[in-house]
């Protein structure tokens, strides 16, 4: 759910940036033409989107790492030694440099293969997704520093319009994400329903 607001927002955001860069360049064109409250009324709102954009992204952030502590629980039941790397890499494994760039892929990965009912399982579903977070994390990383440079109105209408494609592309990323989370935790409690019957009460607790 906080994926979906999360993509909602991010819509909306890029609605705004467009709207706001066609201000930026009617103000290029023929600054007369736009009114003082029209200027004011864009700048409040574009940053106002940009405030509610990234507390969404951030609410998103604590959902999904909140359920990969509870998969990565529930997996090393499943799995005890098949995890590659420890749980503070769960948090750590994002903010690193270098090797952010693969533990987050290692651990979903792992939990993915525990989870699994069956070891054929295919991971293209992972693979489009990491992929896809990659891309997305670094284009959304070049719209900001855009954003921050820009100092003239061109630059401005520039940094709005490629934010817009930035915004694309983590919606991309998102549908991946929220198809990864829907499989983990399908298989998952798949497993849970067919060990049920069989176990102890008490003798598994599930995440």
């Amino acid at each position: 759910m906080a994926l979906v607001a999360d993509s909602l927002v991010g819509v909306v955001a890029a609605v705004i940036d467009l709207w706001y860069a066609d201000v930026v360049d009617r103000i290029i064109a023929d600054v007369i033409s736009v009114t003082d409250a029209e200027i004011d009324t864009a700048d409040l709102v574009y940053a106002f989107s940009g405030v509610v954009e990234a507390v969404a992204y951030l609410a998103a952030i604590v959902a999904f790492l909140v359920w990969l502590f509870r998969v990565r629980a529930n997996a090393e039941i499943l799995a005890p030694h098949g995890h590659r790397r420890s749980r503070p890499w769960l948090i750590l494994g994002w903010i690193v440099p270098i090797v952010s760039l693969w533990f987050p892929k290692q651990i979903v990965d792992d939990i993915w293969d525990a989870s699994a009912r069956s070891w054929s399982s295919r991971k293209g579903l992972l693979h489009a997704w990491w992929a896809a977070w990659l891309v997305g994390a670094w284009v959304s990383n070049v719209a900001a520093r855009l954003l921050f440079n820009a100092e003239e109105a061109d630059a401005l209408a520039t940094a709005a319009r490629f934010d817009v494609v930035s915004i694309a592309l983590m919606l991309v990323a998102a549908v991946f994400a929220i198809l990864v989370v829907l499989r983990i935790t399908g298989e998952q409690e798949a497993r849970r329903m067919e060990a049920a019957p069989v176990l102890h009460p008490g003798a598994s607790r599930w995440a």
